[in-house]
């Protein structure tokens, strides 16, 4: 009985660790969640006091827009894809290519200066050296950024749909949105990769600026992708800003449902995720190195 006993009591306080292990980490959780809120409030406080940033980037937008469509008028419209029956002007076709490139543009690059500014400031050092998790501080220096590109994206869309009287199928929006969410984490990917060179090599980030414009390029970013060499069209196939344009064309532009959209996101979704792993693994190695050689706060 005293046997049993002991069994019954020790299997109960094992019972209770498990259970105060699993309240512990669910509150560490709590906690490192609760911080994303303060890293999107110091964000933006910081982009808003930068008013003229904000114009000179959707100037920058404007600019490009009023070119492609001065370039527009050289196209040969019988080159341009057809999308849902009708074949698509090359504005059309266009500006989704150029919201997504500013998408990766500006998502890529805040999230590497994010690293970078905090290095030029010297509180790097300080932030890492805080009771929060390095994935915490990577998720938090890019949060404001996430929620305020897919915004910015759409709004240019709607305002180009407006001004240049372009077709776009409403019911195909939310595909078009989801396909952008399910990038995210192939942009945020590179740009940890790149935060991760940031760290170790300062400046020497360039290569997957290289890397990501060598990839737009081949993706039919701003012509379609039928005129490039074949291998590079197959290359293409798992391209992953050529799946999410080819998707939100469809969409957009074709009204294409969950039938063909579907497949597409699930294949961008799964490219997204390993971006995201290797990114996520780079900085973690460059953190420990630059930690083992004790020169995290150089720059």
């Amino acid at each position: 009985m005293n046997t049993l006993a002991q069994q019954v009591r020790l299997e109960q306080e094992l019972d209770d660790k498990v259970v105060v292990r699993s309240e512990s980490r669910l509150e560490i959780l709590r906690s490192e969640l609760a911080k994303l809120s303060a890293f999107v409030r110091r964000d933006f406080l910081t982009a808003w006091s930068y008013r003229v940033a904000f114009v000179g980037d959707i100037l920058g937008i404007v600019f490009m827009v009023t070119v492609f469509n001065f370039v527009s008028k050289m196209v040969d419209p019988s080159k341009l894809p057809i999308y849902g029956g009708k074949r698509a002007t090359y504005m059309e076709f266009v500006i989704i290519g150029i919201v997504v490139g500013a998408f990766i543009q500006l998502g890529l690059g805040r999230v590497m200066a994010a690293v970078r500014g905090e290095q030029l400031m010297g509180t790097l050092e300080a932030l890492m050296m805080t009771p929060t998790a390095p994935a915490t501080i990577q998720v938090g220096s890019a949060f404001y950024d996430f929620i305020y590109i897919p915004i910015r994206t759409g709004l240019i869309l709607l305002v180009a749909s407006l001004v240049f009287d372009l077709r776009f199928d409403a019911g195909g929006s939310l595909q078009a949105a989801v396909l952008l969410i399910v990038f995210i984490p192939f942009v945020w990917g590179l740009g940890v990769a790149s935060a991760a060179g940031v760290l170790t090599i300062r400046r020497g980030s360039g290569i997957f600026g290289l890397a990501v414009s060598a990839l737009t390029l081949a993706s039919g970013s701003y012509f379609p992708i039928g005129l490039l060499p074949g291998w590079v069209e197959t290359m293409a196939r798992f391209n992953p800003i050529a799946i999410v344009l080819k998707g939100m064309r469809e969409a957009l532009l074709g009204n294409a449902g969950w039938g063909h959209v579907g497949p597409e996101a699930g294949l961008l979704a799964g490219l997204s995720m390993l971006s995201l792993l290797f990114g996520l693994a780079l900085f973690r190695l460059a953190l420990r190195r630059e930690r083992r050689k004790g020169t995290l706060g150089l720059y």
